[in-house]
């Protein structure tokens, strides 16, 4: 199978989504694929779907692209959209098949669960691969990808498996209340993406203009994400 990207958790960041494309086209690089989590947040939802959409990128669904189809959803994270987004998002599915790998947002059965990490009362640490095993079920794929978590990881199962985050495009740290209040950091302020050749996997942090992301959120009442954007840190 030809090389390609996996991209992930973009979250309206156009600014980042542009300079990770630009690094992949440079590469050479004519598959790309993301893992969800795509448009929603204080930035530019409505720019970055049009972004997805020339690209014609195909896409999966992550729990925040089910969250702006609720009719609950604020609407500043649903900030610009047009009919034409929201065609977007209904249209995701829930899972892809990529040759022999398997693409999903958290795992294949749940848009919320974490697939490689396990948050305890004080502390988020890698899952046991006994663990790993049973959130993924039935899935015979020797490459699992996926998302959600925002951290670059690649976890071998011990049977010829392997399961990669790529990281996030464009959101390299947050907290979250849930089971337990933790963080998830990067560490910097990079967009992060991979690249699979084979059985090879290349982790890739890209520079771009992460101030005027920060300043972004600062103006649309996000200062906590204006941290995690010029910082990589929560």
């Amino acid at each position: 199978m030809n090389p390609f990207a996996l991209i992930a958790d973009v979250h309206g960041n156009a600014w980042a989504l542009r300079a990770v494309l630009a690094d992949i086209d440079r590469r050479g690089i004519g598959a790309i694929y993301d893992l969800g989590d795509s448009l929603r947040g204080p930035l530019l939802p409505a720019e970055t779907c049009d972004i997805f959409l020339d690209r014609g990128i195909p896409s999966i669904r992550g729990n925040d692209d089910s969250a702006l189809l609720a009719p609950s959803e604020a609407t500043a994270s649903a900030r610009g959209l047009a009919p034409r987004h929201f065609e977007w998002l209904r249209a995701l599915p829930a899972t892809r098949r990529v040759g022999d790998a398997l693409l999903c947002h958290a795992t294949p059965h749940s848009e919320f669960d974490y697939l490689l990490e396990e948050v305890a009362p004080n502390s988020v640490r890698l899952r046991e691969t006994a663990e790993i095993r049973r959130l993924l079920g039935v899935v015979a794929a020797p490459l699992i990808a996926c998302g959600h978590t925002h951290v670059p990881r690649l976890v071998s199962l011990g049977g010829g498996e392997i399961v990669v985050n790529p990281g996030s495009v464009g959101l390299p740290a947050y907290t979250a209340d849930q089971p337990y209040p933790h963080v998830m950091e990067a560490g910097s302020p990079h967009a992060r993406y991979a690249v699979v050749r084979g059985g090879s996997v290349e982790h890739l942090a890209v520079e771009y203009d992460w101030r005027a992301a920060a300043e972004c959120a600062e103006r649309n009442a996000r200062p906590d994400w204006a941290r995690w954007l010029a910082t990589g840190r929560a």
